[in-house]
């Protein structure tokens, strides 16, 4: 190999090796995880979880969730999974009502593992999970899968509903 096509190679390895992302998630993109759109909404304890998600589009999805209880709200989630260097990473941040932040900032998570109706993600920040997933086991079921850090996974049941009721 000559001088100049050696240090073309270690030019190109170092520009892959440093200007990559650590993302090491499996191959997806948003389009494989349409069948979460939809309103979803069930009970948690005494509460109602209502998730909304909408269609995916330009690389992104997103869902605003809402906890209401006693006729009164006491949480607001926005969730966002984006497409990155060709897998996922899922965004979530929550709110007490008058949109007071409980944390200082979103936390993060990569994605990994993806099927045909179910995906999860781990934490790759700090925040209050481990591990967040989602599963669509038929047309009228929505399970929210969380994983606490010192803890076994609590699933969360939602059925299918329509937000024009």
């Amino acid at each position: 190999m000559n001088i100049r096509k050696l240090t073309t190679t270690l030019t190109l390895l170092g520009l892959a090796v440093f200007s990559g992302s650590s993302f090491a998630g499996p191959p997806a993109t948003v389009a494989d995880i349409a069948w979460m759109t939809g309103n979803w909404a069930g009970n948690l304890g005494p509460n109602q979880l209502e998730e909304n998600w909408i269609m995916g589009e330009a690389g992104s999805i997103a869902a605003m969730v809402r906890m209401t209880g006693d006729d009164a709200t006491s949480m607001f989630e926005m969730i966002t999974i984006e497409e990155v260097d060709g897998s996922l990473v899922l965004h979530i941040q929550q709110w007490d009502p008058g949109m007071v932040a409980r944390t200082d900032g979103p936390q993060e998570m990569e994605l990994v593992e993806i099927t045909e109706n179910s995906v999860k993600f781990k934490a790759t920040s700090e925040g209050g999970m481990a591990g967040l997933g989602y599963s669509h086991p038929d047309a009228d079921t929505f399970i929210i899968h969380v994983e606490n850090p010192d803890s076994p996974v609590f699933n969360i049941s939602l059925k299918s509903r329509s937000i024009w009721k």
